[in-house]
């Protein structure tokens, strides 16, 4: 599913993100990325939806060449991609289930399907008794689930997630990478970059140090 050809990534003036990094990830597999702080986990992430761009080397995902990509493509190559990143982007000013609605109206879904999707997504990850609670309201634990219910309610078949559990009790990190291991037992591709991936029991794993796969 994901292909990396010798990735490199530079920011200006002279801080190197990653340096000549090759892997391949297969369809349905669970993977986890780990290194230290600044080992350049959340910059390879942000390649493969081509939010960041490689200095050099090639990124594909499903046989397509994302960093050739025009800005017009992007949004048709998200459709099959769940991100949920360490800054949620939840809009505290609307409830939950419209956080959750808010990607499939973007790409106009009928509303009766939307609504029935969105709340299932909830469902999925113990959130629907809270739909229409706001995010303020919910729990560091509630609002990371949140953000998984919003990446998952269009059906992705690729799930990206950046530290999931960085910030929460232990408890409530198994509980959410839990989640994560259901999408993939279902067959959904899962990568995420994390600091413990012991909550990930069976993932592969790939280790990058100072930019480089270890």
């Amino acid at each position: 599913m994901i292909q990396l050809d010798r990735i490199s990534k530079r920011y200006p003036p002279d801080m190197t993100a990653l340096t000549d990094v090759s892997a391949e990830i297969g369809a349905g597999e669970l993977v986890t990325i780990v290194g230290h702080s600044g080992a350049g986990k959340s910059t390879l992430l942000k390649l493969i939806p081509a939010i960041e761009r490689p200095t050099a080397g090639t990124v594909l995902v499903n046989g397509q060449n994302v960093g050739a990509l025009s800005s017009r493509a992007l949004p048709f190559l998200r459709r099959n991609i769940g991100l949920v990143f360490q800054d949620q982007k939840l809009l505290f000013d609307r409830s939950a289930l419209a956080n959750v609605l808010l990607p499939l109206e973007i790409v106009g879904f009928p509303h009766r399907e939307a609504q029935r999707r969105a709340e299932a997504a909830l469902d999925k990850v113990g959130l629907l008794k809270r739909a229409r609670a706001l995010p303020i309201a919910l729990s560091g634990g509630e609002q990371q689930r949140l953000a998984i219910a919003r990446a998952v309610v269009h059906r992705p078949g690729l799930l990206i997630a950046d530290e999931p559990t960085a910030y929460l009790d232990a408890e409530t990190a198994q509980d959410v990478a839990a989640i994560f291991m259901e999408f993939h037992r279902v067959g959904v591709t899962v990568l995420v970059a994390t600091y413990d991936d012991s909550l990930f029991p069976g993932a592969r794993r790939l280790r990058l140090d100072h930019g480089r796969l270890a």
